[in-house]
């Protein structure tokens, strides 16, 4: 199969942005020219890769393995990049701020290794909820955030003068039942189950998910409770308190004793984004370096065996 590996990163940008204008931009090209690289590389690759629909792209399942292929590729330029860099001193304190999920398994882990890497550049960690990380993002008071939105939504919001959007990690969002609660786990009916929904803060990911699921179906989603903390979500839907919609990330190296994790479909997907203010100098400065630190740990993370 003879493909032009640089249309690879364009349909992997298309897969990630959910549609070609999204991917346009991102790329800073015209939506056309996105048009012609995936037309281009359909013809390469002798299979439809993309499909229209009325909430934008979506790829098929060539288009997927294709894409897979895009992202080796982007991992591949990142080490090379990362050895360049390697030769120049990175010296600096950025601070960035996120929340629990995202911090917990993709970035302390990683600290020793990059301290090691640049051992003059200084990462400060703040976790907070999605309106204080982009409050402090506005004031300057950070220099980065890492927030997570309902995919579905992610295009209505606004980012504000002069910051720009970097798209990290897509995740499908999963149903947390207790075990034993459901008489059958195939066909499960959202607006049907046999215990309320837990009730979840609002500037949630999550609780955006509830909203939509009321709109087109008219389900009947009355909650109970209210968590912050996924751990805290798992320990009442474990005591048959409720159900709960938890993103992929949030359930890696915890306990699940009690519950049983559901892909359902029409849930849709977490999109996990880097918000930064868009700086003059692109990959020299160190909130560049850890920016792309960033990309390659969610890159590395297999939604597929997460639970």
């Amino acid at each position: 199969m003879d493909m032009d590996p640089r249309r690879l990163l364009v349909l992997l940008a298309v897969a990630r942005s959910g549609g070609i204008l999204a991917a346009a931009d991102e790329l800073r090209l015209t939506p056309s020219a996105v048009s012609q690289q995936i037309n281009k590389l359909e013809r390469e690759t002798g299979h439809a890769l993309v499909v229209r629909t009325p909430k934008g792209s979506a790829l098929t399942p060539a288009g997927v393995a294709i894409a897979e292929a895009g992202e080796e590729i982007e991992r591949a330029l990142s080490v090379a990049q990362a050895r360049i860099e390697g030769g120049a001193q990175v010296a600096g304190e950025v601070r960035v701020g996120g929340f629990t999920s995202f911090i917990r398994t993709l970035v302390i882990p990683r600290l020793p290794e990059w301290r090691n890497q640049y051992p003059q550049l200084k990462i400060r960690i703040v976790e907070d909820d999605f309106p204080a990380l982009m409050r402090l993002l506005r004031q300057r008071q950070l220099d980065a955030v890492v927030v997570e939105l309902d995919s579905t939504a992610a295009a209505q919001l606004s980012l504000g003068v002069g910051i720009i959007e970097e798209p990290l990690l897509d995740e499908p969002w999963k149903l947390v039942v207790p075990s034993g609660a459901l008489f059958s786990t195939e066909n499960v009916d959202l607006g049907r189950l046999p215990l309320p929904w837990l009730g979840v803060d609002s500037s949630a990911a999550n609780s955006t998910v509830l909203g939509r699921l009321r709109q087109p179906t008219g389900a009947n989603i009355e909650t109970v409770h209210q968590y912050q903390e996924t751990l805290t979500a798992l320990a009442l839907v474990a005591a048959g308190e409720g159900v709960a919609i938890v993103p992929t990330l949030a359930l890696a190296g915890v306990v699940h004793d009690g519950v049983e994790i559901l892909d359902i479909p029409g849930l849709g997907t977490r999109r996990i984004v880097l918000r930064r203010f868009d700086g003059r100098q692109r990959n020299s400065t160190p909130v560049d370096t850890v920016a792309r630190l960033l990309r390659e740990s969610a890159a590395a993370f297999d939604t597929r065996s997460a639970p």
